[in-house]
């Protein structure tokens, strides 16, 4: 091969590199996602949409279970345990509504009636983003904010709901 030619057979593959890296960064580029804003969402409980202002708790959790075996080898596999369900947390200003408590206050043990719902992500455009079911759920805990005659903010309950099962939909 020539000096020439290989010069040019070195230019053109470098050029074909950096458009291919090109198409790739762009093609990247395009599947990046914003950031969700974590504000907007809304909560249905038992087929009832509540206005909440805070959830927190959407966690799932597998134990690990170790196995050690036999011999010398000082070799220990790790097995999936059972799979737990964190408690979901709702918040919301409390308007005199007393629905979320008279749930709480009519549990009955030891075989609460359970209810299904879901939470619902939206984007600034108002489009779902993602969703997430609970199933079995029954309030574990309900509360109010501290109340305090020299303070100038709104009252707040809380009510704790533990579920069995928490699905992205």
């Amino acid at each position: 091969m020539k000096p020439k030619t290989r010069v040019w057979s070195v230019r053109l593959l470098t050029a074909a590199i950096a458009v291919v890296a090109v198409v790739v960064v762009k093609a990247q580029s395009n599947q990046r996602q914003s950031p969700l804003p974590a504000y907007y969402f809304e909560v249905e409980i038992g087929g009832i949409k509540y206005p909440f202002r805070s959830c927190s708790g959407l966690k799932i959790e597998t134990a690990v279970v170790e196995y050690e075996e036999g011999g010398n080898t000082g070799t220990i596999r790790k097995f999936a345990g059972a799979t737990r369900y964190g408690n979901i947390r709702l918040s919301r200003i409390f308007t005199g509504d007393r629905s979320l408590y008279d749930w709480a206050r009519n549990i009955k043990k030891p075989n609460p009636a359970k209810v299904n719902g879901r939470i619902v992500l939206y984007d600034r455009q108002n489009n779902k983003v993602a969703e997430w079911e609970f199933q079995n759920g029954w309030p574990v805990k309900w509360e109010t904010s501290e109340m305090d005659s020299d303070q100038s903010g709104m009252a707040i309950e809380t009510i704790e709901i533990a579920v069995e099962k928490i699905e992205s939909a």
